[in-house]
């Protein structure tokens, strides 16, 4: 069955058009059309109310959501609630993430990534691994217990997800290049993060295969007049992705204008770094073992440091629009297609195009999240 998507504002490519369809067929996009197109004669139609359609959000940090964090339950149940909560605020694929844990946990994060990936569960891409191979000094919220060194021991274990894609923070100094070249040759997209590597350390290790950065600007060694250090490097480095996190208290507004003024956009993606909070009216939540307080949309463990965040991608993208002064257009992009990119599956997903799954988002004026659609298929009421 053919479904038309009709009277609505389209991001198609770099711009938004009026006056345009969007023929879905078989969970993809087919055309898009204008309205008086014959093949719109027929077709399921939804009236978009004149509301902005976006490609689906692609979040590739989401520790947690809907009051379930992946640390504690690492199965498809877990992901399941978590996508749903994601959801809702326009997320249509995303990277269950996580944080430094025992070797067992790890494992069994990987095969309940893998059970989502071959029941066809709506939204999951793959798994990202933030941690345990990070810099004691730079751990932030991570247990300390669980922190190790990278060695081949464990390398087949983190290259064992099939048909979905696997992100690996690491801090670059606490292993070889050696073992990134290996990490990178078997399918690994290896995200630099939880670091104090200096600038040498992280351009050999983009040299050897490092395709982006984590949370850029948190966790991280800060820029020095003599030692641009990780952050330098990541700023300097043309071709490689940072992840952002937009919440205004992260980082500062000015850094992250700074930072979009050093390397071109389509190198930058906001991720959440989202924690239980996220569709949860709960105030706190448990990190292994420590109490984490949620308050004004914050999350810290008893000492203030910052663990995680309550927030979600639809409201990243206001902020980038709010705080960051980018267009709406912009702004959609490092939340769909550029992360797409990173995760190299932009030649099927972040962009509303003839042949893209039918991953998509519908905003109003206030861009708030109404509807969904994952591969075609709507959220079942307008959200």
């Amino acid at each position: 069955m053919r479904t038309a998507l009709i009277n609505g504002r389209i991001l198609a490519g770099e711009r938004i058009a009026n006056g345009q369809t969007v023929l879905i067929a078989d969970g993809r996009i087919e055309a898009i059309v204008a309205p008086a197109d014959r093949r719109c004669h027929g077709a399921d139609s939804v009236d978009l109310q004149g509301h902005l359609l976006l490609p689906g959000f692609i979040d590739v940090q989401v520790n947690g959501g809907g009051g379930v964090l992946f640390n504690d339950d690492p199965s498809l149940e877990s992901i399941r609630a978590i996508g749903a909560a994601h959801r809702r605020f326009g997320t249509t694929g995303f990277l269950p993430t996580l944080i430094s844990d025992d070797l067992d946990t790890i494992g069994q994060a990987i095969a309940a990534v893998q059970s989502s990936l071959d029941s066809h569960l709506p939204g999951a891409l793959g798994i990202h691994i933030e941690g345990p191979f990070l810099n004691l000094a730079r751990r932030g919220v991570h247990d300390a217990k669980h922190l190790r060194r990278l060695d081949n021991g464990v390398i087949s274990m983190l290259c064992g997800l099939r048909g979905g894609r696997t992100v690996l923070t690491l801090a670059p100094e606490l292993t070889t290049t050696d073992m990134i070249a290996q990490l990178a040759a078997s399918g690994i997209l290896i995200s630099a993060g939880h670091s104090d590597a200096n600038y040498a350390q992280t351009a050999a290790a983009i040299a050897h295969g490092v395709r982006g950065f984590t949370h850029l600007f948190n966790a991280m060694a800060p820029l020095a007049p003599r030692e641009p250090g990780i952050i330098g490097a990541a700023l300097y480095d043309a071709d490689t992705w940072c992840g952002i996190i937009v919440d205004g208290h992260h980082v500062d507004p000015v850094m992250l204008k700074l930072a979009l003024r050093c390397k071109r956009h389509d190198r930058f993606m906001l991720v959440t770094d989202a924690m239980p909070a996220v569709g949860s009216s709960a105030s706190s939540f448990v990190l292994q073992g420590r109490t984490i307080h949620v308050s004004n949309g914050v999350c810290r463990d008893e000492n203030g440091t910052l663990a995680g965040t309550a927030l979600d991608m639809a409201t990243a993208v206001r902020n980038a629009v709010s705080l960051l002064g980018l267009e709406i257009a912009e702004a959609a992009r490092m939340a769909s297609e550029y992360p797409a990119a990173f995760l190299g599956l932009d030649d099927e997903l972040g962009r509303i195009a003839p042949g893209y799954r039918a991953n998509l988002v519908l905003l109003d004026d206030a861009l708030q999240v109404r509807r969904t659609w994952i591969e075609g298929i709507s959220s079942r009421e307008p959200v």
